[in-house]
């Protein structure tokens, strides 16, 4: 019974920040749309900031939990802001609230792990040093951090997805001949 009740507080949780800011979003209200009293949510969460991190941990963790499939790029980056995409207006808010640094570690930590299955899936990895190993997994993921960071910064106004897809395509194999580089240093 508690998970149903955990479940449904991050449920409306959700709900709600799809609707309106952070800043503006109650106690009161999650507990009155999952139609439970207030301790139920504090036995739960110590405050609104904790169901967020939650949330966001989850979300991460499930991502990198799934395996690394054989495909492109672009499928690994749109699985992994595939929360994002589906959730909007929520991520809007978070990335325009005080808690924004919680959204930018669930990113990083999503995104790195986007570029390390996709790494791991490719040819010609091993033997390849650490170092160059990590500057090339660090340099994906920064990009995709900035990609969605533009995004977000610009009221999320154009296709995220469509635009990934086509620089994909526009710099496809490029970590390949970066890991073709590390084999000839």
């Amino acid at each position: 019974m508690t998970q149903f009740t955990k479940a449904a507080i991050k449920a409306s949780f959700i709900k709600l920040l799809n609707k309106k800011s952070l800043a503006k979003i109650t106690v009161k209200e999650i507990v009155e749309d999952c139609k439970i009293n207030r301790n139920s949510f504090y036995y739960h969460f110590s405050d609104i900031h904790s169901l967020l991190e939650e949330i966001l941990i989850e979300e991460a963790d499930r991502f990198v939990s799934t395996d690394a499939k054989k495909g492109s790029l672009y499928e690994t980056l749109v699985d992994a802001i595939d929360f994002a995409i589906q959730n909007k207006t929520a991520v809007l808010h978070i990335y325009n609230s005080a808690n924004k640094d919680v959204f930018e570690q669930y990113l990083n930590r999503v995104s790195e792990s986007a570029v390390l299955k996709f790494f791991s899936t490719l040819e010609n990895t091993h033997n390849i040093s650490d170092e160059d190993k990590d500057a090339i997994i660090m340099y994906y993921k920064c990009q995709l951090v900035g990609f969605v960071i533009d995004w977000l910064s610009k009221g999320m106004k154009y296709d995220l997805s469509a635009k990934i897809k086509r620089i994909c395509e526009l710099f496809d194999g490029s970590m390949e001949k970066a890991i073709e580089r590390c084999h000839r240093k």
